[in-house]
């Protein structure tokens, strides 16, 4: 019978364990379960275009999971989930004057397309949730809900903004010395 009850105290133990490092999300919890890639080009574009390196760290991960070979069913490509028309145009704004679709492919070109977009974004719109629904929705979804006088109208746009911000926050708390990200 002891052993019926250790085995059970030890048992609430362990869930209550489970349940706090799940609810209070130390650093090494974050790491486990929100990898991060290519954290020297996320903080030199983050550096460049003036962004918090846990906020691109965020966007990058909730648009592919740091995986660089995705394509999405829309056609958007890579690490920051890119339309070819979108960093065609980027590359023009930032001096290229040859584009390949394939480039998109390539993280370092990926992360400073869509780092200079997020800047872009957040320079034109003014603040990060609208900058992060453009970013999602598109920026003539918003330009018209703006009109409008609306707030974000699609509920998968709400959920993205909530989700990158969460990711922001876990990201300056799992990776602050590797990304040297901020508390702002």
């Amino acid at each position: 019978m002891r052993r019926v009850a250790a085995a059970v105290a030890v048992l609430g133990l362990a869930v209550a364990g489970v349940g706090y490092v799940h609810v209070t999300e130390p650093g090494w919890w974050v790491r486990l379960w929100y990898p991060l890639k290519y954290e020297a080009i996320v903080r030199g574009h983050a550096r460049n275009y003036r962004l918090d390196p846990a906020l691109l760290a965020g966007v990058i991960y909730q648009e592919s999971k740091f995986r660089s070979n995705v394509k999405s069913s829309s056609g958007a490509i890579g690490l920051m989930q890119l339309l070819p028309d979108t960093a065609k145009g980027i590359a023009l704004h930032t001096g290229g004057s040859r584009f390949r679709v394939s480039d998109l492919y390539n993280p370092e070109i990926n992360i400073r397309y869509g780092a200079w977009y997020l800047r872009h974004l957040l320079d034109k719109y003014g603040d990060e949730r609208t900058a992060l629904a453009a970013y999602n929705a598109g920026q003539e979804n918003v330009d018209e809900w703006r009109r409008e006088g609306r707030g974000i109208a699609f509920s998968e746009t709400r959920h993205y903004v909530k989700r990158v911000e969460r990711l922001k926050t876990l990201y300056r708390r799992g990776y602050s010395s590797e990304l040297g990200a901020t508390s702002s």
